[in-house]
């Protein structure tokens, strides 16, 4: 297992082949190779280079390179990660054959699950499937791959007899222990191989949100074979959020509280939350709100740092704070001891992350409601290190109080001294007051509400939609861009004062693969005179949902 904290850059999001149609091509990469070697020459520490999802040919049983992506298999990346002492990682689909694009070779014909004419999955405990693919991760370790990525395990595929004589459950065992203990020698014999779990490994999905019911889901069994669980693909909450990409914060925090709770140790968790880039799969974020991302994926403990995306977005400045920002974080990580605290993320209250060390604790604090309010930390803090911009969050002793959406980091010892200051994150701006006011709602049509809610003398008035079904929060998707509707055609705020139209600024309005529960929305008062507004608020979906509405007076 794992020995020390190690950081990976992942190329996933610079392009984007599920939730986009921007293909992996041998000049993304190595372009992308090429701002790795910057960043680190900046001082940023990355250990790794990890060739995401779809390098392979479909018919060459994850040995041979897709062509004309690529001219050679894999031979100028791995030279390249050799020169420059990078350690290079891969992705594998697993078996799930359909989901990887991937064509049975020869030695996989007697494990695969045929569905009409297509190879669905491959039988890991019965045919030659999962001999191959271990004999494949030994070949790439003999090439130099040290970090091996394992998507899309399918753990109840089978062949047609095993339908007649096994159950679910039992196809399920077979095939997780069959592969637990295929990657228990091979960590064995390849003792430099680190593996990260994605996704196939859990029985029944925490990702889908932050409303989902926590049960136990993950096996921990695997822990024996794996180094690190992933715990989903950045996406956003399901608590509400002016600022589109906090909500997204939010979500890995749940995310990593939920396994957690699961009996994963923090240093095991992928939070897989730092993700810059172009593509549909961060929803074209480019590089906004990064440094908050960035520092919240290190407090959250996980000893696999994944960096996802577009590294030519962030310039040598950007470089040097990631660089102080990690200084601050990984020597923690290897020596220090990681908590957390608070409710959980997705309750809509104030929560954080400690990281305690010999020279002091660096406290991660978030604030994930729309009210201002105050959170308890384990222990005293003197200086506020980092914060979004607007409201200055009011330190004093072991209290904190934070803005709506608001996020900062907070420290005390050694770790309060001002050269550890890292600024304020001017691209996220949160609100020095919210008042919330009362509003009731009426139903006005199918799927449709409406009410009045006085317009404030100044500031913004803020509007929130949320949606649920049979109690839970209920997620509406127009799919992944380019194609895809976006989310305000889906759930809709609109307002008119006297019979005209008032604008609304919103930032969920995005083709969101992952799907959403709310809305959100502001109007300046500037647009606004003395008098009512009337909302409306709208969801597609064509069966019964619940709306329920919330209006603040913020500024």
């Amino acid at each position: 297992m794992l020995d020390r904290p190690l950081a990976v850059y992942i190329n996933w999001s610079s392009y984007d082949e599920l939730s986009d149609n921007v293909e992996l091509t041998r000049d993304i990469a190595m372009r992308q190779f090429d701002h790795f070697l910057r960043l680190r020459r900046a001082g940023v520490k990355l250990d790794c280079y990890l060739m995401d999802a779809f390098w392979h040919a479909p018919d060459g049983g994850y040995r041979g390179w897709r062509r004309p992506h690529w001219q050679d298999d894999g031979d100028e990346w791995l030279a390249a990660c050799k020169q420059h002492g990078v350690l290079p990682g891969l992705w594998f689909g697993c078996n799930s054959l359909a989901t990887s694009r991937m064509k049975p070779v020869p030695a996989w014909k007697d494990s695969i699950q045929w569905v009409g004419d297509r190879a669905h999955g491959a039988c890991m405990f019965a045919g030659g499937f999962l001999p191959d693919l271990m004999a494949t991760f030994d070949h790439w370790y003999r090439r130099g791959v040290r970090v091996f990525k394992l998507d899309f395990l399918d753990q109840y595929a089978c062949l047609p007899e095993h339908m007649m004589t096994l159950l679910l459950s039992e196809i399920r065992a077979l095939n997780g222990q069959a592969f637990r203990s295929a990657l228990n020698i091979f960590k064995r014999e390849h003792p430099e191989a680190v593996v990260m779990a994605y996704n196939g490994f859990e029985e029944s999905s925490l990702q889908g949100g932050t409303d989902v019911e926590l049960r136990k889901s993950l096996d921990t069994r695997w822990l024996d074979a794996i180094d690190t669980f992933y715990c989903g693909d950045p996406r956003p909450a399901d608590v509400p959020a002016v600022s589109f990409w906090r909500s997204k914060d939010v979500y890995s925090d749940h995310l990593v509280r939920a396994y957690e709770l699961q009996g994963f140790e923090l240093k095991r968790i992928d939070n897989a939350g730092f993700m810059v880039g172009t593509t549909g799969t961060c929803y074209h974020r480019g590089k906004v709100a990064w440094k908050g991302m960035l520092l919240l994926s290190l407090a959250r403990g996980g000893w696999v740092n994944t960096y996802y995306g577009n590294l030519d977005l962030l310039d040598d400045r950007d470089a040097g704070w990631f660089a102080k920002a990690q200084a601050l974080y990984l020597p923690l990580q290897k020596a220090g001891t990681f908590s957390t605290f608070g409710p959980l993320p997705g309750s809509g209250a104030p929560y954080g992350f400690a990281a305690v060390g010999e020279r002091g604790t660096l406290y991660c604090v978030v604030n994930s409601g729309q009210s201002v309010a105050e959170l308890t930390l384990p222990g005293p803090a003197t200086r506020i290190l980092f914060r979004d911009g607007g409201f200055t969050p009011r330190l004093s002793g072991d209290r904190i109080v934070l803005g709506p959406e608001q996020m900062a980091v907070v420290a005390s010892g050694g770790y309060a001294d001002a050269a550890n200051e890292l600024g304020v994150q001017d691209d996220v701006v949160i609100v020095e007051r919210s008042e919330k006011q009362s509003v009731q709602s009426v139903a006005d049509g199918d799927n449709a509400i409406r009410f009045s809610v006085a317009a404030p003398t100044n500031g913004r008035l803020r509007l929130i939609l949320r949606q649920r079904q049979n109690g839970s929060a209920k997620r509406t998707s127009g799919g992944a861009p380019p194609t895809g509707t976006t989310m305000g055609k889906m759930l809709t705020i609109s307002a008119t004062q006297g019979g005209k139209p008032v604008a609304i600024d919103v930032s969920y309005d995005k083709a969101i693969w992952s799907g959403l529960s709310w809305a959100a929305g502001e109007i300046p008062a500037e647009r606004l005179r003395a008098g009512p507004v009337e909302v409306r608020m709208t969801s597609v979906e064509r069966l019964p949902v619940d709306l329920t509405a919330e209006a603040y007076h913020v500024g």
